[in-house]
């Protein structure tokens, strides 16, 4: 439903907006969309003006003096001067600006008829509009006047003013007293310049004697500094009396004020402005001023300057008034001045007039008061005219009101009010406009809301008219207006929907309506379900340099899809993503990620939803950990000979506590630039008392640590100096040690250099025997260690050693016992006896040996054993020398890992650190037979359809007599079941080999041996074959590679092709001779014949012998044979070792015979054909 109702075209003098009864304090403006329909008169308004002074500085170009302003017509602008009118298009030299009030003085001749107070007026056909007052200011060059000043005489102790005088100039002012050469007049309480620029001396002095003092006056916003004459002064001193007994007789005297004058001063001031109050006296000795309000303190604002003589109040209030009292005294009196301080204010504004619009007919009503000290005086103009010389029948005054009574169109106008007292005056312009006009509304038709569901939403409807419309808002389904707790219409005309609904959604229409007729605008509004932050970002303390990430899933009404914005912001400066390789912001899927974060990145993060008409936040935390910033202010105080206290300020524990301090110290003698732990402290601690040695140049640091680490150090300390002073403390880690049988070595650890504490450290060793009464015998040495010679061989002694300096000796030292040296002992342990545990271990028993014997500290007992033969056979074997050792003092010990079914021999021996003693008589025994050890070969050497062929080594070590072996198999195809296991027993010992009958075709199976004594049988091989589909030929003839021809036959080949190989290298030899190796090999001796034949028939046994890989144990039989019966016995001690422990005898001997019975032999052949 849409209304548009005008009374037609009609000629408006003045038009106002209608937002009911509008009210302000400004010109009233008409708004553009009214102006696109209808031409409308306004009055007059001043847009801008030059501020109340203007000074004319002489480095400007020029001076603008401005005054703009609007209305319809356009306004005119005329000018008053000093209260008469003034025309600046009349004066050649000032430049007009078209359409503008504006005009301009160029910096050029001379401005000083220009000087004056200016006021602008803006005129059109409905009224005027005038600016404030604008004084310019042409300021002159201020100047001391030209004079010849007299000096000062004064006689000494004697008070003296030096005068200033400055000229009068542009504020601020700024005094300075300086020399001839620039140089300021020192001040201080007997010398102080006071606030009117004079130089006050509170007595004379010899040294105020000089010929330049010179005041400056400085006036900075001018830019000009001038000089007054230099001034001399002469002191008179006593000196130059000729009577000697009134020489330097300067009488004392009570205080005097020098300023300000008399007892009581009133002190009137604008409020707003600094209060300033001083005394200055002279007296001897020199006064000390004091300052106190007079029932009350002093305001806590207040401060002291110039040594106490000057009291500051800055920016006086009205509870800073009152009466101030200054008083100056010394020993010998005081004196008093009082101040009565009083405060005035400009004009404020209490009621301002207020640009009005009023309809034909009605009364209007202009009020205007300000308050101020003096009261201001409050002054009505009309346009520009003062109100009796414009009157007007239906207009009435009552005291700060004025009343427009029926008025009328013709009763528009720009009314004036200014309010002025000596410190000031305000100018207000109210616009009144009388007139009568039918509502028009300004905002558009048909405009479309967006509300949140939940959250309030504002539909607007400007409306311009007079008098002020009725406004009602109704929706599409109903012609009432809508009403309800959850519906407000503003004066301005807009409809607030409260807590708004799904239901709300729908068509309103806004109606406008007054006297002169009635407008209406339709709007759509459509209710959004509201964004909601789902998953919100939560705190976090990352440590720096890594990857934080922060997330932040958003729910939001689907229809703004395309709208729906999310973006994140830190400390409420959105972050802005630039997404190149140097970018530290990642934003994927509502995750930002900071890359290699600092401690700027620091803060809190807000992750923003937006839609186009609501939106959420959520923030969250990030605090960077890093270790602690390195503490600052490091300050030594409290110094003293033996200590110092350290305080400093902890830096910046980057939100991880520090945990504590750790105070380092660098000295500059003996290891310079290297930096030693001192002290820790808690991390709630700043200072420390430091405990220090003498003789120390030292410098100190501190650095702290938390949860992240160790933090930066600080900077050092200034190096502190301790003085020397006696050792505070004795060596330690006494060590008492005899290396030989009658020295005693004494070692201990040296005093630190640190711990000197001072020049000339040396060592006094004190010595005697624990057994007898004997005197210490003492020695002074510089090192570390001292060595007592002739001592008797193990005996205690008592040692104690003392520290001494330059400055004297240590503390008393405390007395340790040691021993002298040792030697080795000298019995062997007695009744050495052998228990047979089982097959591999045996319990040695002896008796121990007696300490006599010892000669030094009981080390322990060894016991060496070794085997002598395996009982499998007679013959002895070459064991190997084994050693076990047991420290202390014991009488037995059980020796293990011995081989079953052997003889041994064992001796038992004690040691001291010296070394072994003799050992005992050799005591030989037996093990029992055990299980044999694995077998060495186990091999699948023939396999068939049915059949398998297998082959074996016996055991190494049988451990006993062999008995037989238990052979194994059974069948083992892929598949989970497994066969039924089938058992061989081989009752021969010397059976190596075995076939198998029976077995299936294609099957695997795995079978298994052991070696058996009357033990047991001993630990399983295994070995896997497969079963063939047919018989071979090969098996059925006789494999030729089991056959002896064959084996013959390749021996001979490869054993000639070895001799024409030697023949070749023999006749490289251009001397000539006959090759002894040549001949050998064309006719070989008898024996070496046999070894060959040995050779071959080694592999030529074809079922018999054992396969090729029981050759080593055949080798061991051969070695064992070859040794015979003549071992060394073990337990003489003798008997030779090699280095890995083996056997060196007469087995030895027999090879090296063996090799030369060989050698002889083939020389004798070879002598043969000569």
């Amino acid at each position: 439903m849409r209304f548009q109702r005008s009374s037609g075209p009609v000629a408006v003098l003045c038009l106002i907006t209608c937002i009911c009864a509008f009210h302000s304090s400004t010109a009233i403006d008409i708004p553009l969309e009214v102006l696109g329909h209808v031409n409308i008169e306004q009055l007059p308004t001043i847009t801008a003006q030059s501020p109340s002074s203007l000074i004319a500085f002489p480095f400007d170009e020029s001076f603008s003096v401005t005054c703009e302003a609007k209305g319809n017509p356009e306004p005119e602008f005329r000018w008053t001067k000093n209260g008469q009118e003034f025309d600046p298009s009349l004066d050649p030299r000032l430049m007009k600006e078209e359409n503008s009030g504006t005009f301009v003085i160029p910096n050029n001749g001379n401005l000083t008829e220009y000087q004056g107070t200016y006021r602008c007026y803006a005129s059109n056909k409905l009224g005027t509009a005038i600016s404030k007052e604008i004084e310019f200011i042409v300021p002159h060059v201020p100047k001391f006047p030209k004079e010849t000043l007299d000096p000062v005489m004064v006689e000494e102790g004697q008070p003296f003013i030096l005068k200033c005088d400055p000229p009068k100039g542009i504020p601020p002012l700024q005094i300075y007293w300086m020399t001839i050469n620039l140089q300021h007049i020192e001040q201080d309480e007997r010398v102080s310049m006071g606030l009117n620029g004079d130089l006050y001396f509170s007595h004379a002095v010899e040294k105020d004697s000089r010929r330049d003092y010179c005041c400056f006056a400085a006036f900075p916003r001018i830019r000009t500094i001038v000089q007054k004459t230099a001034m001399s002064v002469v002191v008179k001193t006593k000196k130059s009396d000729m009577n000697p007994e009134s020489a330097n007789a300067i009488l004392e005297r009570r205080p005097s004020l020098l300023t300000p004058s008399g007892v009581r001063s009133e002190i009137q001031l604008v409020k707003g402005e600094d209060l300033k109050l001083e005394c200055i006296a002279e007296g001897l000795p020199t006064p000390q001023v004091d300052w106190v309000k007079m029932g009350d303190g002093l305001p806590v604002k207040a401060k002291l300057e110039n040594h106490g003589k000057l009291l500051i109040v800055p920016r006086i209030e009205q509870e800073d008034t009152g009466n101030y009292m200054c008083k100056a005294k010394n020993p010998l009196g005081e004196a008093v001045h009082y101040f009565s301080v009083t405060i005035e204010e400009p004009p404020e504004w209490v009621f301002e007039p207020e640009s009005q619009l009023s309809m034909i007919g009605s009364d209007v009503y202009m009020k205007c008061s300000a308050s101020g000290t003096p009261q201001p005086t409050v002054t009505w103009r009309v346009n520009g005219v003062p109100l009796q010389e414009a009157p007007s029948a239906n207009r009435r005054v009552f005291g700060d009101t004025i009343v427009l009574h029926n008025a009328k169109a013709s009763d528009s106008a720009v009314y004036q009010c200014e309010a002025s007292n000596r410190h000031g005056n305000l100018l207000a312009n109210a616009n009144i406009m009388i007139m009568n006009l039918p509502p028009m509304i300004l905002t558009k038709e048909g405009e479309d809301y967006s509300a949140v569901e939940g959250k309030g939403v504002m539909m607007h409807c400007k409306v311009f008219s007079s008098p002020p419309s009725t406004i009602t808002w109704s929706r599409e389904d109903s012609s009432e207006s809508v009403e309800g707790l959850r519906f407000t219409v503003h004066d301005n005309g807009s409809l607030e929907i409260y807590n708004a609904e799904k239901d709300d959604t729908g068509q309103y229409t806004c109606l406008a309506k007054n006297t002169e007729g009635l407008s209406a605008i339709d709007a759509m509004l459509y209710v959004k379900d509201p964004t909601r932050i789902a998953v919100a970002p939560e705190d976090q303390q990352i440590l720096i340099g890594t990857t934080a990430q922060l997330s932040c899933l958003a729910e939001y009404d689907k229809s703004f899809s395309n709208d729906f914005e999310l973006l994140w912001e830190k400390d409420d400066m959105e972050i802005a993503l630039n997404y190149t390789e140097n970018s530290r912001y990642i934003v994927e899927d509502g995750i930002l990620q900071i890359i290699n974060v600092s401690h700027r990145d620091q803060g809190v993060y807000t992750c923003v939803a937006r839609t186009p008409v609501d939106g959420d936040t959520a923030s969250a935390l990030l605090m960077v950990l890093d270790v602690p910033d390195a503490p600052e202010n490091l300050v030594l105080f409290d110094h003293k000979s033996r200590s110092v206290k350290l305080k400093w300020i902890p830096g910046d524990d980057h939100n991880s506590s520090t945990t504590e301090f750790i105070i380092e110290y660098e000295e500059s003698q003996w290891e310079p630039g290297n930096w030693k732990a001192l002290l820790r402290v808690p991390g709630n601690h700043n200072s420390a008392v430091l405990k220090l040695h003498g003789h120390v140049d030292y410098r100190f640091r501190v650095f702290g640590i938390n949860a992240v680490g160790r933090g930066r150090p600080s900077e050092p300390t200034e190096r502190y100096k301790t003085p020397p002073a006696a050792p505070d403390k004795n060596p330690e880690n006494i060590k008492i040690e005899g290396h030989l049988p009658h020295e005693m070595d004494i070692n201990w650890e040296p005093l630190l250099p640190i711990e000197h504490n001072g020049p000339g450290l040396e060592y006094k060793v004190s010595y005697r025997r624990q057994d007898m009464e004997e005197d210490w015998k003492e020695h002074m040495v510089k090192r570390h260690s001292f060595v007592v010679k002739n001592t008797p061989t193990f005996v205690p002694y008592e040692i104690k050693i003392q520290a001494r300096n330059n400055q004297g000796w240590g503390p008393d030292p405390r007395i340790v016992t040691g021993y002298s040296g040792e030697d080795f002992p000298s019995a062997a342990p007695d009744n050495v006896a052998v228990e047979v545990m089982n097959s591999s271990v045996v319990k040695v028993s002896w008796t121990r040996v007696h300490k006599d014997k010892l000669h030094g500290h009981l080390g322990g007992y060894r016991i060496n054993w070794w085997r002598l033969r395996s009982l499998v056979d007679s013959k002895k074997s070459h064991g190997d020398k084994h050693t076990l050792t047991f420290p202390g003092d014991r009488n037995h010990a059980v020796v293990p890992g011995l081989t079953p079914f052997s003889e041994y021999g064992l001796i038992v021996m004690t040691f001291n650190r010296r070394g072994n003693g003799p050992g005992s008589h050799p005591v030989n025994f037996k093990t029992p037979e055990g299980v044999p050890e694995k077998n060495p070969v186990f091999r699948v050497t023939d396999v068939q359809k049915h059949t398998v062929s297998l082959a074996w080594a016996p055991p190494v070590e049988p451990n006993g007599i062999l008995t037989g072996y238990l052979l194994e198999y059974q069948l083992i195809n892929e598949t989970e079941e497994v066969g039924p296991l089938q058992t061989v027993d081989i009752s021969n010992p010397d059976t190596t080999q075995w076939l198998l009958p029976d077995l299936e075709p294609v099957s695997k199976y795995k079978f298994f041996l052991r070696s058996c004594t009357t033990v047991g049988c001993g630990p399983v091989i295994s070995e896997e074959c497969t079963t063939t589909l047919e018989t071979s030929l090969a098996s059925i003839h006789g494999g030729i590679s089991t056959q002896g021809w064959f084996i013959g036959l390749m021996c001979a080949i490869a054993l000639l092709t070895l001799i024409v190989l030697i023949a070749c290298f023999v006749n490289r030899n251009k001397g000539g001779k006959y090759s002894v190796k040549e001949k050998e090999d064309l006719h070989p001796d008898v024996e070496s014949q046999g070894m060959n034949d040995d050779t071959f028939c080694e592999y030529s046994d074809n079922d018999e012998k054992p396969l090729k890989g029981s050759q080593h144990s055949l080798s061991r039989e051969i070695k064992a044979g070859d040794s015979g019966d003549s071992l060394v016995d073990y337990g003489d001690e003798d008997a030779q070792f090699n280095e890995d422990g083996s056997f060196i005898g007469e087995y030895a001997g027999r090879k090296e015979k063996r090799e030369k019975r060989v050698s002889a032999e083939i020389k004798a052949t070879v002598q043969t054909p000569a």
